[in-house]
């Protein structure tokens, strides 16, 4: 049943104040901590490749830490790391003291999507478990674009020092979050309460064939989802020899759909009963027709006005790929987890996803060098191989996995007496 969660009010007002955080910075990264700190672009470029990369070594220890002391707690931590690194940033203005402040947000970060999928795993059952991931994509959309909007304006307002008031209204946007979301109540099962610490750790997920499968189906699909900000932007302008406008134009037409009806859509899809794997893999198979369509628009070049069309439609049918596959996929990864040791395995599902983030710009790049249309034929056929992944990996997952609400037993036949 689609129960409401105590303090699910709470917890998505949380979400959509540190969305709004995130995106006062993350759209003006490296110019924003130049500006705040006073270090050289090349300086700040370094530091945060090196603490990016040590965020993906703490990913594990995160993971840990969820299964020995819960979700919320460690998700409490990570919201106090995230507003103490940016309330000093303005006061790191050596390259020690920069680097120090990076290396605390960057661990905070990287772990936080594991420690929130940890947490509604924590939190809700069933089909509330789709319900919250929609949600909560659909605020971080939202939350996102309003972050950027408002910075555009404080820099409107007080120029390039607008960076350091944004820097203090980051801080206090998580510790805002983390406040809210400590009035979220987790779900307490009885063979939770009793169930002891796992003493095989990482070694029970690498065991799990089924959830390594559905781990690399997701690094497939996970390309498909860097194409929008990696590669769209270099297509358009290296090969469809189209203005930089449209990509302004397509991420504002994928962030209102997602913010607008994703929940909508996601709300349509659970109450239609399909299973998780099948409604991830339409979400993947939606992923792969919208990039077999740059293909055909790369093949036929048409006129300004018939390439705006296109790319607008094309990029319709790409977002609501990702308003199908995301609910499904990630709540099929919680549920998938043994409860004991959710965040180990949620971590390594994450890394999945970090991993192709990293790899999608040199992969796109070294292929969009040799056609333009190549890197999307890689992509498409990534995108179908997830989803048959996903849906022969049906029969080996749990059952309250594959189905937001596990189905009725069929009631037994009852002999029909014969005839005298």
């Amino acid at each position: 049943m689609d129960t409401r969660v105590a303090g699910e009010r709470a917890l998505l007002a949380g979400v959509g104040i540190s969305a709004v955080g995130i995106g006062m910075y993350v759209p003006f990264s490296l110019v924003f901590f130049h500006h705040v700190t006073g270090l050289s672009f090349t300086l700040v470029g370094l530091v945060m490749t090196i603490t990016g990369v040590a965020g993906l070594v703490f990913m594990p220890l995160a993971g840990s830490a969820v299964d020995r002391f819960g979700a919320k707690k460690v998700n409490l931590v990570l919201y106090g790391m995230r507003a103490a690194g940016f309330a000093l940033y303005p006061f790191a203005s050596s390259l020690p003291a920069f680097a120090a402040v990076t290396l605390v947000t960057a661990l905070a970060d990287r772990s936080f999507s594991v420690v929130q999928q940890s947490l509604i795993g924590e939190v809700a059952r069933g089909s509330a478990r789709d319900r919250l991931q929609a949600s909560i994509r659909a605020l971080q959309n939202a939350g996102m674009g309003a972050g950027a909007l408002l910075v555009s304006a404080v820099l409107g307002l007080w120029g390039t020092g607008g960076f350091t008031y944004t820097a203090w209204g980051n801080a206090l946007a998580f510790a805002l979050a983390g406040l809210l979301v400590a009035r979220v109540r987790p779900v307490r099962d009885a063979e939770t309460d009793s169930a002891k610490r796992p003493p095989a750790g990482y070694r029970m997920v690498l065991r799990d064939r089924p959830f390594l499968g559905l781990t690399a189906a997701n690094f497939l699909t996970a390309l498909g989802y860097s194409a929008l900000s990696v590669l769209f932007p270099l297509y358009l302008s290296t090969w469809l020899m189209a203005p930089d406008s449209l990509t302004g134009a397509a991420f504002t037409v994928n962030t209102v759909l997602c913010a607008g009806i994703g929940v909508l859509i996601a709300g349509r899809v659970r109450r239609s009963g399909a299973r998780r794997t099948r409604s991830a893999a339409l979400g993947a198979v939606l992923f792969a027709a919208a990039f077999v369509g740059q293909i055909v628009l790369g093949t036929l070049r048409p006129g300004q006005t018939a390439t705006l069309v296109a790319l607008l439609a094309i990029v319709v049918v790409y977002t609501i790929g990702e308003l199908v596959h995301s609910p499904s996929g990630g709540a099929l990864s919680v549920s998938a987890a043994p409860e004991a040791v959710r965040g180990r395995y949620l971590a390594t599902y994450q890394l999945s996803h970090s991993l192709a983030s990293a790899l999608a710009p040199s992969l796109f790049t070294a292929l969009l060098a040799v056609d333009g249309r190549l890197p999307w034929a890689v992509l498409a056929v990534t995108a179908l191989g997830a989803a048959l992944a996903l849906v022969r990996l049906e029969r080996h997952l749990p059952v309250e996995a594959v189905y937001a609400e596990p189905p009725a037993p069929a009631a037994p036949r009852t002999a029909v007496p014969a005839a005298a």
